[in-house]
């Protein structure tokens, strides 16, 4: 069976690129290598092309993904020369499957001046490739018979062309012809093979401000450059005066309007700051006329101003006409869209069976994104609810965002719900479903109070120190997962280690058994994800402690999928040194293996002993740890945070942490040198947490 996939849509508009990311992400996380290849696109600069290639690190030049540009493939079938054609692509192809072992192809769109031939063309270049064929039928605006006989058309006519189908998928559909879809299907015993209702997501099908800016050749005049990530739900060419004109204003609207008009200009700034009018996206001014200086000072001196203001040199027409014909793109600078994309797909697809009617059966190596593919995919499976303390920090909005779309987890921000909310339109953030808590004036404040006092009573607390502590906001999303309210917390991007962990010290504690918190970092490198503690919480452990942390790090390794093996890290191997850190570390060995005697365990050992299979040999040859360790327990805080940060900057390394273990609920900190996707994957592991703790 054909281990590449073709991706063709049924007809114009179908969203397969949609289709297309999501199958990159699955080859991508099982296949030990990927390519993604256009057959026929305008120019290597396609954005599919350019999204695969940053997103995935793709080892290839634009040009090697591309089979034939539109302009030479329309010239060859105007010839009648698509044997020409199919031949110049067939050997752009086979170039990318002597070096990778899957490929993702995406049909063309038709723009080949053939609309009623363009899919058996795709159908044949599916063929000839020698692909698995993925059809993608539009199910908008379609009731569950019409897009069945639509599926069974399909379906037949492919099998007439002999090609080897690997599922249907109807993209769009109204999510109340899911279940009659579903049910329809079952019963149609004709159609043998799997058919997906992928949902519609509006996000999907509204260009940004950049993206429209971009198309049309705007100049960027004013506002911030985040808000150039606004969506655009409506056009609306301003020509009536403002009265009138805001009587027409939707949320999301793209206003259009001659540069002079500085009266809509207004009215536009002071609806983005009503509560009685809805939020426009932008504004676009045309005739190539420029705000007058007094307006411009005017809104230069505001003191938040979070609408773009773009100039075109067109009329109002012309702009409203090249406006209007702009299509929402996914893009490798627009991670809200892809979380959106691959969150509608995570529900709608069983990608388990597509891997098996693939052949897709895994690697033997992890990279990054296998491991964050994993971990997503983990977290989903039973949703947690997370609270973030630091609700008004940028990362942690967008990283909010991103949660949400891909239904990672349920999440709740803490901080005054105003300033949050100003501060996520300012970033043109949707956080529809987020819950918003501020810690001052939340109904739970009393109870929180309460059980801070009976935790801390016996070291000396007041209720009245107990309630003031409350409003702060590491205390009270802390409060919220030792009462059950959130399942886990994660904080840290602003607050310092010891703001985030304190609360959870005093109030949640540790597991039964467990008589220390210590802290690991996964280190995600390109081909395998390792473990390292303790990198920030004990500075200097004893040899009791030391053994705890190995034990406790084996565990979080084991419920991520890594085979713990676990190197005692010092400055000498095996019996060759000697002094007081060498035997503090040789008697934590000890210690462990008393404690833990089915834990594969080595030390002392030298860091390159435990990596290096060539040097294990030498030094420690019948260690079944040496050169193949998992986990690496530092003995002390200074060497440990060092070198993981070493790590991190000189190999590129992801370092997804600290994760905390041995407390009784999951509580989580972040480096303040955290990104979006730190605060990610540390949401779904603390998810993860969550679910085995249940």
């Amino acid at each position: 069976m054909a281990k590449s996939v073709y991706i063709a849509g049924a007809a114009p508009g179908s969203g397969k690129s949609v289709l297309s990311l999501g199958m990159m992400e699955l080859f991508s996380a099982r296949a030990e290598t990927v390519a993604f290849f256009r057959p026929v696109a305008a120019s290597p600069d396609d954005p599919m092309i350019a999204l695969m290639a940053e997103r995935y690190g793709l080892p290839l030049a634009r040009e090697a993904m591309l089979g034939c540009r539109v302009a030479e493939a329309r010239d060859l079938v105007a010839e009648g020369n698509e044997a020409e054609l199919i031949k110049r692509i067939l050997g752009r192809f086979k170039a990318l499957e002597e070096r990778f072992e899957h490929v993702v192809c995406e049909g063309s769109d038709y723009s080949l001046s053939i609309p009623g031939l363009e899919f058996d063309f795709n159908a044949e270049l599916a063929n000839e490739l020698g692909c698995q064929m993925l059809p993608v039928l539009n199910g908008a605006r379609r009731d569950s018979g019409e897009i069945l006989d639509e599926v069974r058309m399909v379906v037949a006519s492919l099998n007439e062309r002999g090609c080897d189908l690997l599922a249907v998928v109807v993209n769009r559909v109204a999510e109340p012809q899911r279940a009659p879809l579903a049910e329809a299907l079952e019963h149609h015993h004709a159609i043998d093979l799997p058919v997906y209702a992928v949902p519609h997501h509006p996000i999907l099908d509204m260009p940004t401000v950049g993206e429209v800016a971009a198309a049309i050749g705007a100049r960027h005049l004013i506002g911030p450059q985040e808000s150039l990530n606004r969506e655009i739900a409506h056009y609306k060419v301003a020509a009536m005066g403002l009265p009138n004109f805001l009587d027409h204003v939707h949320e999301g609207t793209l206003v259009i309007t001659p540069g002079d008009r500085s009266d809509i200009i207004l009215g536009c700034l002071a609806a983005d700051h009503s509560l009685r009018y809805p939020r426009v996206a932008g504004v676009v001014l045309t005739g190539g006329l420029q705000p007058a200086p007094q307006i411009c000072r005017l809104i230069e001196g505001l003191e938040s101003n979070t609408i773009p203001l773009l100039g075109v040199d067109q009329d109002t027409f012309s702009a409203a006409t090249s406006i209007g014909a702009v299509e929402s793109t996914l893009s490798a600078d627009n991670p809200r869209k892809v979380a959106a994309a691959l969150g509608l797909l995570e529900g709608a697809i069983d990608f388990p069976q597509l891997c098996q009617r693939i052949r897709l059966h895994g690697r033997e190596r992890v990279t990054p994104l296998q491991f964050e593919y994993e971990l997503i995919s983990r977290a989903k499976r039973q949703r947690m609810h997370i609270v973030l303390p630091e609700g008004n920090e940028e990362r942690i909005l967008r990283a909010a965002e991103i949660l949400r779309l891909r239904e990672v987890a349920d999440i709740t921000l803490l901080g005054r719900a105003d300033e949050i909310e100003r501060r996520s339109t300012s970033l043109g953030l949707r956080l529809e479903g987020v819950r918003i808590v501020d810690p001052a004036h939340a109904e739970e404040r009393e109870r929180y109070a309460d059980a801070l006092y009976q935790a801390r009573r016996d070291k000396g607390m007041t209720r009245q120190v107990a309630w003031d502590m409350v409003e702060d906001v590491s205390y009270f999303g802390t409060l919220m997962v030792h009462t059950g309210a959130a399942d886990g917390m994660v904080s840290g991007a602003v607050h310092t280690t010891q703001h985030t962990i304190r609360p959870a010290f005093q109030v949640i504690r540790t597991q039964p058994g467990v008589r220390l918190i210590s802290s690991v970092f996964l280190m995600s490198l390109h081909d395998r994800v390792l473990v390292y503690g303790d990198c920030a919480v004990n500075p200097d452990p004893n040899a009791e402690e030391l053994a705890e942390i190995a034990i406790s790090s084996a565990i979080t390794a084991a419920h991520f999928g890594i085979e713990p093996r676990v190197a005692m890290l010092s400055y000498s191997t095996g019996d060759s040194g000697s002094g007081q850190a060498v035997d503090k570390v040789r008697e934590a060995v000890a210690i462990a293996r008393r404690r833990a005697p089915e834990l594969k365990l080595e030390g002392p050992i030298q860091y390159d002993a435990a990596v290096d299979a060539a040097v294990a040999r030498t030094k420690l040859p019948d260690s079944e740890v040496a050169g193949r360790a998992t986990v690496f327990i530092f003995p002390d805080l200074n060497t440990g945070n060092n070198t993981y940060k070493a790590v991190q900057r000189t190999a590129g390394a992801v370092a997804i942490g600290p994760i905390l273990q041995g407390l009784n609920r999951p509580v989580n900190d972040l480096s303040r040198g955290c990104s979006v996707a730190d605060i990610v994957n540390t949401v779904a592991i603390t998810a993860i947490q969550a679910q085995e703790q249940r």
